[in-house]
């Protein structure tokens, strides 16, 4: 099975207290389980992680090359501030699917700037968690596609 490696930024971990009007009442730790159940549905491997450092998800975005066949990012606050994440994904060379829970485009002025977009195959962002699973029947579909050719 395609191993599609699912990385989230900083303060994720408080998904469930942080902003519940915002983020919602699910736990990163639901978020998983849901993520990792679509992804078995679509025939793919979820290696599903978290980091408040920007270094650790450079560290995985570098090491992806060579272990995944795909990668959904949600950077959080790094995804308008992170040159060196917009850099590992570009060095990458995988598909990237770049999500976020929240509408960026309806928030504060400095979020509507994304060094990921730039990279990424495409962006979801709005849905909460169901744009996770949006993203990963993107990805199979992109990833299916790459196979036949």
């Amino acid at each position: 099975m395609p191993t599609v490696l699912i990385l989230n930024g900083p303060n994720l971990n408080m998904l469930g207290l942080r902003e519940p009007t915002i983020y919602g009442a699910e736990t990163l730790k639901d978020l998983e389980a849901r993520c990792c159940a679509r992804a078995e549905a679509l025939g793919l491997h979820c290696d599903f992680r978290q980091s408040n450092m920007e270094g650790e998800l450079v560290g995985w975005i570098q090491q992806a090359r060579d272990g995944a066949q795909g990668l959904i990012l949600n950077a959080g606050a790094y995804t308008h501030t992170s040159v060196a994440i917009h850099d590992a994904l570009r060095a990458c060379e995988l598909p990237v699917i770049e999500v976020h829970l929240s509408n960026i485009y309806k928030r504060e002025p400095f979020r509507h700037h994304s060094y990921v977009s730039a990279v990424a195959q495409g962006v979801i962002c709005g849905f909460g968690s169901h744009g996770y699973e949006l993203a990963l029947e993107a990805l199979a579909a992109i990833l299916n596609r790459n196979k036949k050719g």
